[in-house]
Parts: C-alpha cells; structure tokens; sequence
C-alpha cells in the first residue's frame, strides 16, 4: 500500500508518516522498484499502535523511549509497562478535570436562566430598576409589587 493510500485510511498526514518513520516510531518501511514507501500489513498494524497510543496523549519523546525499549528485547518490559501506566494515570486526572468541566457547564445550563439571563439584563438595562424582567420574553416589565 503507498503512502497516499495509508495517509487517507488512518486520517494522518503524508509528512507526519515520514517524521515516525525517521524518528523510529515505526519500522523502516519497505521501498518498492520505484523507491516508493509499500506499507505491508504489519506496518499498518504499527501505525494503528502509535496513533493509538498519541491519541491516549503519550507524547512523541515518550513514543520515542518507549520503541528504544521495545527494541531492547523483554528486559525492558517493565519499564514500557510504568511508561504506559503513568500516561494512563495521567488520563485518569484529565478525565476527572473534564468532568468536573462538564457537572459545571450542565449547572450553568441548568440554571442559565436564573444565573446569565438576569445578571446580563442588569449589565445591559441598568436603568431598568423597578421592572421585573420577563425571562419567557427576554424584555422588561412593569413590576407590579412596586407599584
């Protein structure tokens, strides 16, 4: 498979391929007569890996280390395992910070009328004292408890 064909089945760029390439993210590929990359089944399989593993966040210098490693034989195994726990671990605190994002957003949703509605009509109408302000209709109106 050329690279064209790999670029638009894992939705990565032609360059980005090359740099995991020099950089021995990935293997060396095989070059056809033409001296064109022909991507093999099992380098698809190690594309599908590092882009796995960037999308987990694992950084390209931790990419790096972590395939020195594996090339290193089983005696590095523990040491790529503590490399792929702490990247986990620090997904699990990105995870707890998007979701206290997400509970605060859905309260501010939730109450958006009680919260944004009146306090940006007060800003907006600062002369309005005295009215109540209509949320259904998003406009002022007589207060009639102080008449």
């Amino acid at each position: 498979m050329n690279i064209n064909a790999v670029s638009k089945q894992f939705n990565i760029t032609k360059d980005t391929l090359r740099y995991w390439e020099r950089m021995h993210i990935l293997p060396s590929i095989q070059r056809n007569k033409s001296g064109y990359r022909d991507y093999s089944e099992n380098d698809l399989n190690w594309i599908y890996y590092v882009k796995s593993l960037r999308k987990a966040g694992l950084s390209i210098e931790s990419l790096i280390e972590y395939m020195k490693l594996l090339h290193q034989n089983n005696v590095t195994a523990e040491a790529r395992r503590d490399l792929l726990s702490e990247q986990r671990e620090e997904l699990k605190v990105q995870l707890k910070e998007t979701q206290k994002t997400i509970a605060y957003l859905s309260y501010k949703i939730d109450h958006f009328k009680d919260h944004i509605l009146r306090s940006e009509a007060e800003k907006l109408f600062p002369d309005a004292e005295g009215k109540a302000f209509d949320d259904s209709k998003n406009e002022y109106k007589q207060n009639l408890t102080n008449k």
